[in-house]
């Protein structure tokens, strides 16, 4: 038997251990396994995230916090999955925004709710940079407005899918610089580095995280940050206002959600422990190192970051004029 599968067998026998009974309340909360679906395949910024954050919660709670991506579909593939989930606070969802903002909008339709979920905590917040294969003809952000400009049809973008801050920050790039750059959409993070690397699409917006080590390793190259300032971790890289692109501002956050219902008590309590791991020093200086910015806050912090960004993406969608998929 493979590792793999000596491990996913140790995990189902985990979930299956404790009778549904002792699951109603949070005063034993957690008293077994949690299941963290996340959105997106091993190696994106949202996993990265989940994979630290769990760990502390592991030592934490005194239970295994236990993942499984689920990638594709812009994330509606782990959230439908986890929309059908009991409300027992023993199968969260860790997400970028789009499964519970955007896709809302952009898809026509849904076999889920993405306002039923139950918001737990942000897990992470940080800018989004240009990231552009090594091999790019411009290297500098100055070279590559100019080359946009001349060429405003001939490139082509990768995103972490339909509706993702990715995706839907290359097309507000678009809108203002009046370029007409090609979607390539992927199943996640991981899959689209893997062409950024290997010189397969020429370019993508993401977080810095996930971006900074092919950066420093030579394997890829930033060419801008989407911050208002430039930022501690790349001071050397201009924004993109300083290349013409005013009011160009982007960043992604990573949340903790939970199926549809799930008692405010189990809420509260796992806030609580979210809130209290990212207090550790050693949790605060590896999220410095990855460049980023701490996330926690109650569930309704959370609750009007969904909405504001709701809104203000929604708005790119429709004045872009993405097709619904």
């Amino acid at each position: 038997m493979s590792k793999f599968l000596t491990l996913t067998a140790a995990a189902a026998a985990l979930f299956a251990a404790t009778p549904a009974h002792a699951q109603s309340g949070a005063a034993d909360y957690p008293n077994k396994a949690v299941r963290v679906v996340v959105t997106v395949p091993a190696g994106g910024g949202v996993d990265t995230v989940t994979r630290l954050l769990t760990e502390r919660l592991r030592q934490k709670l005194g239970q295994p916090f236990v993942i499984e991506n689920k990638g594709g579909a812009g994330g509606n593939i782990a959230a439908e999955f986890v929309s059908q989930a009991d409300p027992d606070g023993y199968t969260l969802m860790a997400s970028q925004p789009a499964p519970i903002t955007t896709n809302a909008v952009l898809y026509k339709k849904l076999n889920f709710d993405p306002t039923a979920f139950v918001p737990v905590a942000l897990m992470s917040s940080a800018p989004n940079v240009l990231l552009v294969k090594n091999d790019f003809p411009a290297k500098t952000l100055a070279e590559f407005m100019a080359y946009v400009k001349s060429n405003p049809a001939s490139l082509n973008y990768a995103s972490q899918g339909p509706g993702t801050t990715s995706h839907l920050t290359a097309e507000l790039f678009n809108k203002i610089a009046g370029s007409k750059l090609t979607h390539v959409p992927y199943k996640g993070t991981g899959p689209a580095l893997n062409d950024i690397v290997a010189g397969h699409v020429d370019l993508i917006f993401m977080q810095l995280e996930a971006a900074i080590k092919l950066h420093e390793n030579g394997k890829a190259r930033i060419l801008a940050v989407t911050t208002e300032k430039r930022i501690p971790q790349l001071p050397d890289i201009p924004t993109m206002a300083e290349g013409g692109m005013k009011d160009f501002i982007s960043d992604t956050w990573n949340a903790l959600s939970a199926p549809p219902k799930t008692p405010q008590p189990i809420v509260a309590r796992l806030n609580a422990a979210v809130n209290d791991v990212l207090k550790l020093p050693e949790m605060q200086e590896q999220y410095r190192k990855l460049g980023l910015q701490l996330g926690g806050g109650s569930p309704q912090d959370l609750a009007k970051v969904i909405k504001d960004d709701t809104t203000r993406w929604g708005d790119v969608i429709k004045e872009a004029k993405i097709p619904q998929i």
